[in-house]
């Protein structure tokens, strides 16, 4: 079979086929890297038609059987406090005095973490009741300023694996069967993006890169 029906019939397979746990080990097989790579484009492209992250997370664990109850919690990472990359200030239209708050977590379905989402965001660009709730929950970001009705504009998306080699699309030879599982680092895709307010007010920063539990297994 050509390798591009391959990938056409690994997707739609996904599509009708109950997903197994994603902590089960993939083959090293031509399939299960052309099933791996539909995965992620699957995910990608949903994590970029939707603007909260975490409930496209909800839905994709749903889908795919990833935990018992698909509720994506928050899980707050104390102790941590990067610095607002470089351009940051410049991205959120702020000026040089103007208060920003870092919150880490990672969001999990089940004991399932998906993502490590790193955020800074613009305290008085919100409610008093999220900024209290932000910093006295788990509760993801994306839930808390649901009220705002905000948009998404994703900066930069970056598949940071790939399971098929460059130029397997134009012929290139995909690496022999093995016995051994497929080799798939912690984290698979990242995504950077800002959060906008009604108004057009950029108020959140987010970097997320979402791990290998994301893939379930064929």
């Amino acid at each position: 079979m050509h390798l591009r029906n391959l990938v056409i019939c690994s997707a739609a397979a996904l599509a009708v086929a109950p997903a197994a746990s994603a902590r089960g080990d993939w083959p090293d097989t031509p399939l299960a890297r052309t099933q791996a790579l539909a995965e992620l484009q699957t995910l990608n492209a949903e994590l970029l038609s939707h603007p909260s992250a975490t409930l496209t997370l909800e839905r994709w664990c749903g889908a795919h059987h990833l935990a018992v109850q698909a509720k994506v919690v928050a899980h707050r990472v104390q102790g941590e406090n990067k610095p607002l990359p470089l351009d940051g200030r410049a991205l959120l239209a702020i000026g040089a005095g103007e208060p920003v708050r870092y919150r880490r977590v990672q969001l999990a379905c089940g004991d399932t973490v998906l993502s490590d989402a790193d955020n800074w965001y613009v305290p008085s660009r919100l409610t008093a009741a999220m900024n209290r709730q932000l910093d006295t929950t788990d509760v993801p970001f994306g839930k808390v300023v649901q009220p705002l009705h905000f948009r998404r504009q994703t900066l930069s998306a970056e598949l940071l694996w790939s399971p098929l080699p460059p130029g397997w699309d134009s012929g290139a030879a995909l690496p022999p069967p093995s016995r051994r599982p497929l080799a798939i680092p912690p984290h698979v895709l990242q995504h950077r993006a800002l959060l906008y307010t009604q108004d057009n007010q950029p108020f959140s920063l987010v970097v997320e890169s979402y791990t290998a539990s994301v893939l379930s297994r064929p």
